[in-house]
């Protein structure tokens, strides 16, 4: 029997497309390593994030694509990442980030800190260099979140980041005792957040997580100043009040023209009630990113430094906290796919 042809199984893989991003996986070079012997095929798919939520469904049309290439009997498939830059530069920042992303509400007391907290905590667990900076300076809840209250110390004149469940930590909460107020007028709010930016070892990562406090005052305004965001989710819970702030603050960064990634709707269930953030992201034409149910479990890893999403990733506060996350990555990737950027770091 003659064994397959390298082009016959390009062409086959060539009408497998990426869901997300509607292109073929040849035509956006996801295919590597193709290596053919006698009739088994081997090759790696390298998606754009380890946190791709159709993975499975990818994997299985490509080996069902190859194996009807004549000659093939045996594929063998490897899952790899890259995460594309999103095209905006960061050299001034000197920072080798890849997807800087920003975590808002109109308002306090939606679980915006929470929600920021576990979407970083389900990207490392899928596999990418994550970083979380909490840039609400008056109310940092980030450390205890993530049960971590102090920094490792200082590496040529920058300060290494606290590191729990495989994400860089950075707040304000390691660097003041605990209960200490700090009464600031903007300018030092916009110098902290710099600082934070500059003068933190990040090293390279996939995604900076920014949990930005609630409002759409100075904070806010100074990170879309300071670092080029490659996108915000909104966090909202269900009812109108809140619908009504997480609007303003949608608008704000509309304003900014910084991309707006989608909707979360937080603590649905009997209490608060169901469907605001499906409505406020259909208002806005923007993507709805899911709903997280209120479950006493999410507010006790708060407390005891244990996400979710670790602590007991079976509950469908959990599931729904990782599909959420999958979401984000899946937008970046195709708001760096319309900017048509490479997959490099842009370090000027």
């Amino acid at each position: 029997m003659t064994s397959p042809k390298q082009e016959d199984v390009l062409r086959a893989l060539s009408k497998v497309q990426e869901p997300e991003l509607h292109k073929d996986l040849v035509t956006l070079n996801m295919i590597r390593d193709l290596e053919i012997k006698g009739d088994t095929v081997s090759f790696t798919i390298v998606l754009t994030t380890p946190a791709c939520p159709l993975k499975g469904n990818i994997e299985k049309a490509a080996r069902e694509a190859v194996l009807t290439v004549p000659g093939v009997k045996t594929v063998q498939v490897k899952m790899d990442a890259n995460v594309p830059n999103d095209g905006r530069a960061r050299g001034l920042m000197q920072l080798p980030v890849r997807n800087a992303i920003a975590v808002a509400s109109g308002k306090g007391g939606v679980g915006k800190s929470t929600v920021s907290a576990n979407l970083a905590v389900a990207l490392a667990q899928s596999g990418a260099r994550v970083g979380l900076m909490d840039a609400d300076i008056y109310g940092p809840n980030i450390p205890t979140m993530m049960g971590v209250h102090q920094v490792p110390g200082m590496k040529d004149n920058k300060l290494i980041p606290a590191t729990a469940y495989g994400v860089k930590l950075m707040s304000m909460g390691f660097l003041v005792k605990p209960g200490q107020p700090l009464i600031w007028r903007g300018p030092m709010l916009n110098s902290a957040i710099r600082q934070f930016l500059s003068d933190v070892e990040w090293g390279e990562l996939d995604y900076l997580i920014i949990d930005l406090p609630p409002g759409t005052g100075d904070a806010p305004l100074s990170l879309a100043q300071s670092i080029p965001l490659s996108g915000v989710v909104i966090v909202t819970l269900p009812q109108s009040v809140s619908l009504e702030d997480a609007s303003r603050g949608l608008e704000m960064f509309r304003t900014l023209d910084v991309p707006i990634l989608g909707v979360i709707e937080n603590m649905r269930g009997e209490f608060f009630g169901a469907g605001g953030g499906e409505d406020l992201a259909r208002m806005a034409g923007v993507p709805f990113l899911g709903a997280v149910p209120m479950e006493s479990a999410v507010r006790l890893g708060g407390d005891t430094g244990q996400p979710v999403v670790a602590s007991r990733p079976d509950s469908e506060a959990a599931k729904a906290l990782r599909t959420i996350a999958e979401q984000v990555a899946a937008r970046i990737s195709v708001e760096a796919l319309n900017q048509k950027q490479t997959p490099t770091i842009n370090v000027v």
